[in-house]
């Protein structure tokens, strides 16, 4: 699953589209969490990064909340950003394309220069990043999950199929020491954002869970309330850590509409509404960033959602959670 394409204005500005978010500790170097940004759909082999945006990732601390079927985890107000930029191109040919060079500000204060396509990255004390084309990780029938939500019906038959195989996005890499994390923290919420470069700076997209604007807010004809309502753009605009009120009743009434369809394909209801109409999963939905335990080593399956399910069951988490590329 992914982010692709998830709004109008993603269509209208691909460079600005987030195609992906991961993060999870490294496999190859204990204490250090890697985050990895993805943008550009259909990434031709000459593609660069803007020069006109700002390439964010924003880590808060977590700690558990009280709420009962509320979001089972509440973000602190401490918060390390990761902001990263780029060189408009300059001339050259071939199978790098342009040159591009690019700084990533770290927590530490320092700043990473990294130049685009060069696979040893840059490094400073404690942190590596690398940017440039790599393999579009997104593995979906994209065709057959349309059809569903057309029909109502399940239509996926091949398990193999996968719509954008062979296509590259841009991705961009930073590695860095946990012990930076703000008061030590352990548990963080990750999202990613990209925004408008300059003295106003304007976010554009932001990603934490996949696939949230596109299959769970997207759909329309389920909402009863907002039914002519295009909620994408408004939601990416919004701020994952703090939510405007001015559209949180909107977001809630196209969640509690369209997680009961999915819910629903299978022909029995696993989350059954709320007597207020509210489905259990709305506030866990909206509280939009992924939650990965920095102290626990790497795990390739199984820790996506297992920290968030587990919360929400009274238990102990037993993996890293976030989400890798497996």
């Amino acid at each position: 699953m992914s982010h692709h394409i998830s709004g109008p204005r993603a269509v209208a500005e691909p460079i600005a589209d987030i195609t992906d978010l991961y993060a999870f500790p490294s496999p190859e170097h204990p204490g250090r969490l890697v985050l990895v940004l993805n943008t550009l759909p259909f990434a031709p082999p000459s593609a660069v990064f803007s020069d006109g945006l700002i390439y964010r990732f924003r880590l808060r601390p977590l700690t558990a909340s009280d709420q009962e079927d509320g979001a089972p985890f509440t973000a602190g107000g401490e918060e390390i950003v990761i902001d990263c930029v780029f060189s408009a191109p300059v001339g050259g040919h071939g199978a790098n394309g342009p040159g591009q060079e690019g700084t990533c500000s770290v927590p530490t204060g320092e700043t990473v220069s990294i130049r685009v396509t060069d696979d040893c990255g840059g490094q400073a004390d404690g942190v590596r990043v690398f940017a440039g084309p790599r393999w579009d990780p997104f593995i979906m029938d994209a065709p057959a999950t349309l059809k569903t939500i057309a029909t109502g019906k399940l239509a996926f038959t091949d398990p193999g199929a996968i719509y954008l195989d062979g296509k590259n996005v841009l991705s961009l890499v930073v590695e860095i020491d946990r012990t930076v994390l703000p008061g030590g923290a352990e548990l963080v919420g990750v999202v990613a954002e990209t925004l408008t470069r300059g003295s106003l700076n304007v976010r554009l997209e932001r990603v934490g869970r996949p696939e949230v604007p596109n299959l769970m807010l997207a759909p329309k004809q389920f909402d009863s309330v907002n039914r002519d309502l295009e909620i994408r753009d408004l939601y990416n605009m919004d701020d994952a850590f703090h939510l405007s009120r001015a559209y949180e009743g909107a977001y809630r009434a196209r969640l509690n509409a369209n997680l009961a369809f999915w819910d629903s394909l299978d022909g029995k209801t696993d989350w059954p509404a709320r007597e207020d109409g509210a489905h259990p999963l709305t506030e866990l939905i909206l509280a939009d960033f992924l939650v990965v335990d920095v102290t626990k080593p790497y795990a390739e399956q199984g820790s996506f959602l297992e920290i968030e399910l587990a919360a929400r069951r009274g238990e102990a988490h037993r993996t890293c959670g976030g989400r890798a590329l497996n």
